[in-house]
């Protein structure tokens, strides 16, 4: 923090005002001062101009034994000598100092009374960082009640909380800090978003968790900062296995897969959904990426059992999707567009979900939330946001998920 945005306006004049030499010259041309007039000691005065070019020269040791010389006998000299003594500290980087200095600018009576919310909060401030935690808080509600209680001030009260070990108590203020920064309009840093991350997940909240890192992603989205997010919510969460499957799939989309863990952790998870044209498409994107290995037993014996049932996947498409149209329900559109899907054929299974959504007797959420994907790999960016907004329940996750990597290709696109 820098010395100006601390010390008071008035402050800084009478400092200035002090500093003036007194000459007939400057006497005749007296500066204008707003409140009461400044009267100091000849002595005082040349005291306060030493010390001042000092600070200037940013010589501590000179400004220092100036300052010492300083014998305040009214309340405008205790008041400015204790702003020097504020200054002499912060060239020092002496953070004690700065808060003793502070104490002393509050016996004052010359402290402008607009000024003291503000100070009061550099007070909790400076009493945090020298580890006077309970002074840290007295501090900021002394200031709360002055009426000072900026984002800061909350920001402040969670690393209190923090540095107490309390991290259940340090949420609340996080989160209020976040919702405050939104309301004004401005962006929230991502270090406030990683530490709102960091405690929802402490505290098991999963929606939270998996909103959190939406609104970190529509700050910062590269590769490792989508398979982050996905890799630690799934941690977290441990959604369904159908869900899984499609953050798997987000995740590819993303070009995020970087280890052999999650390419076979996809396959795994395609394989059981039975998607095995997916499964296999993704053990041989592993092998070709690197990141997998024809030695490697796990994958080796899911691609041999995968095969064959895939070839079968396939050729059952067209009779599977003829028996769909004929149907009343949309169960078995559903299950054709999850089968498109899976073979990265989006148009064909975005008219599926349509059908199936259409004809009822689905998960609305489950249907809706692909068809969104479908939309959005076919190119279809506008619809596919629209159908991703309208899900609701254990799928919403999943669609807010998908729904910024969709504003990230708007973004993009545009």
């Amino acid at each position: 923090m820098r010395i100006h945005h601390l010390l008071s306006s008035r402050l800084v004049l009478a400092i200035a005002v002090a500093a003036s030499v007194a000459t007939p010259a400057v006497a005749k041309k007296k500066p204008v001062v707003a409140g009461p007039p400044i009267i100091l000691s000849d002595a005082f005065r040349a005291n306060v101009q030493a010390a001042e070019a000092a600070l200037r020269a940013r010589d501590a040791a000179s400004a220092s034994t100036q300052i010492a010389a300083l014998s305040p006998t009214t309340d405008m000299e205790a008041y400015l000598a204790a702003g020097l003594r504020f200054q002499l500290a912060v060239l020092r980087g002496d953070v004690q100092a700065e808060r003793v200095a502070l104490t002393d600018l509050f016996k004052t009576t010359s402290l402008p009374r607009s000024d003291a919310p503000r100070l009061r909060y550099v007070a909790g401030y400076l009493s945090y960082r020298v580890g006077n935690y309970d002074d840290a808080t007295a501090q900021l509600d002394y200031a709360k009640t002055l009426g000072y209680d900026g984002v800061d001030a909350t920001m402040l009260r969670a690393d209190i909380a923090l540095r107490r070990n309390k991290p259940k108590e340090a949420r609340p203020f996080v989160q209020a800090a976040i919702a405050a920064q939104k309301a004004a309009g401005k962006p929230v840093p991502i270090s406030w978003i990683d530490r709102a991350i960091s405690m929802a997940y402490q505290a098991g909240d999963w929606t939270e968790v998996g909103q959190l890192y939406r609104e970190r992603l529509n700050q910062q989205e590269s590769r490792e900062d989508w398979r982050a997010a996905l890799v630690n919510y799934q941690t977290g969460a441990d959604p369904e296995p159908q869900l899984q499957l499609d953050l798997y799939r987000l995740q590819a989309a993303n070009g995020a897969m970087a280890s052999e863990r999650d390419y076979q952790a996809y396959a795994q998870a395609a394989e059981k959904a039975g998607c095995y044209a997916e499964a296999r498409t993704i053990i041989e994107a592993g092998r070709a990426a690197g990141k997998l290995t024809a030695a490697q037993a796990a994958t080796s014996q899911l691609l041999k059992s995968v095969t064959p049932k895939a070839t079968k996947e396939i050729a059952a498409l067209p009779a599977q999707a003829k028996k769909a149209a004929a149907a009343s329900s949309g169960k078995d559109a559903l299950a054709v567009a999850d089968s498109y899907f899976s073979l990265s054929q989006y148009p064909q299974a975005a008219e599926q979900y349509r059908a199936a959504i259409a004809k009822g007797g689905v998960d609305a959420d489950r249907a809706n939330a692909r068809l969104g994907v479908a939309l959005a790999r076919s190119g279809d960016l506008a619809n596919a946001q629209s159908a991703l907004a309208q899900v609701n329940g254990s799928w919403a996750p999943v669609a807010g998920f998908w729904s910024a990597w969709v504003a990230e290709k708007s973004r993009k696109a545009g």
